[in-house]
């Protein structure tokens, strides 16, 4: 038995120790918030925070994230300033990446209050947007940046 800590509470998995923790988080746990894209790391629809560092899910085994904090899409409050400033800029579009760039995209946040565009661009680079809203992304950081360091919430 594996024991992850998952949005605040703890789970007991009876998986394989290499089983990635992708799928453990979509099948054991049901949280499907978190994406599959390529299994290969290079597109950032599967990242999670793994004590509060934004991380490719597809490539971490369960064994790797036991007795770590782990915080996925669903983790993340609705009224959080990021979901709140992805929905006031259309960011979404087909929605498939949202969760990983809305990770990315927090965790940013947290290390960098105020981003300028190329930190925003370096952080973000490798997290692929298929609909192309590189723009909105970078703007609805701006204003979660902003609505952050206003309410100082963090």
């Amino acid at each position: 038995m594996i024991s992850l800590h998952v949005n605040g509470k703890r789970y007991e998995v009876d998986v394989d120790p290499d089983v990635p923790l992708l799928w453990v988080i979509r099948e054991q746990l049901g949280l499907t918030g978190t994406k599959y894209g390529c299994d290969m790391a290079l597109c950032g629809s599967c990242i999670v925070h793994i004590d509060g560092k934004a991380e490719r899910s597809c490539q971490i085994s369960v064994k790797e994230a036991q007795g770590k904090k782990i915080t996925t899409i669903e983790g993340i409050p609705e009224n959080h300033p990021v979901k709140k400033a992805w929905i006031s800029e259309d960011v979404p579009q087909c929605g498939y990446c949202q969760s990983g760039q809305i990770m990315a995209a927090a965790a940013l946040l947290k290390k960098k209050p105020q981003p300028n565009d190329a930190d925003i661009d370096d952080f973000m680079f490798g997290i692929i947007c298929r609909c192309g809203t590189y723009q909105r992304i970078r703007r609805a950081i701006h204003r979660a940046a902003k609505m952050m360091n206003k309410g100082g919430k963090r």
